[in-house]
């Protein structure tokens, strides 16, 4: 999941902001599924949040397979010929592939009711990473934002640091791609490189109060109608 690679300019107030963790949300209700799933139906509850949530939501997931997911207008022939033998996945948010399996994968959803889903994408994209950084630093990992890029990169998103995507020594660790709806945002970000044990305290990267909590039925119904009609149809999939 990668950023677009847009410029933070001096004009914008969010990348001067010293991140602490715990200031992003007062409250971030927390979904750890520590079930394992299909590619398609990550997806498919990652929307079934975005269309459902009446608060801001952190949710971490593990794969049931590796997988490689790609951002919405990416050409799927050539990905599934780059890597055949992974499930793959179309995201409904943006940026280019990412490999998933052995990473921390997570997604953020912000009611559009919430001042935080007023922010700009650069704005989110910022708070964010600073605010993931600051964790990651607090656990000994020398993590910080990256500079623009020169070039355009490979479309791999791990091999192709974004602007304020998180880095340790130049080395992308973290990345991840967002979109927004009439019903608020969806962030879905990676950490790769760091201990998956990590996965059960990455809400206190965003939040200070975080109450765990399962899905729902309506979550969990609305989840699967998805990732059959759509996620996991070749109309979806191989859409470019």
């Amino acid at each position: 999941m990668c950023a677009e690679r847009t410029a933070i300019t001096k004009k914008d107030k969010v990348c001067k902001i010293r991140y602490r963790g715990g200031v992003l949300f007062e409250k971030l209700t927390f979904i750890h599924d520590t079930e394992p799933h299909s590619a398609a139906l990550n997806m498919a509850f990652d929307e079934a949040l975005l269309l459902t949530a009446d608060r801001p939501m952190v949710r971490v997931y593990h794969w049931a397979q590796p997988a490689v997911s790609f951002g919405y207008f990416g050409k799927y022939a050539p990905i599934a010929a780059s890597w055949p033998g992974r499930a793959h996945v179309r995201r409904m948010t943006g940026g280019g592939v990412v490999l998933h399996g052995e990473d921390i994968t997570y997604s953020i959803v912000v009611p559009i009711a919430h001042p935080f889903a007023q922010c700009s994408a650069r704005e989110s994209y910022c708070k964010f990473h600073g605010a993931l950084a600051q964790w990651l630093a607090d656990r000994g990992v020398a993590a910080s934002l990256a500079h623009a890029p020169e070039g355009q990169g490979n479309g791999v998103c791990f091999d192709s640091p974004a602007e304020a995507d998180v880095v340790v020594d130049g080395r992308k660790i973290a990345g991840a791609a967002q979109r927004r709806t009439r019903e608020g945002l969806l962030y879905q970000g990676s950490v790769q490189g760091v201990p998956l044990a990590w996965r059960g305290d990455i809400a206190r990267a965003f939040s200070e109060v975080f109450p765990l909590r399962d899905f729902t039925i309506t979550e969990r119904e609305l989840a699967g109608r998805l990732a059959l009609e759509k996620y996991g149809t070749p109309m979806w999939l191989e859409r470019v």
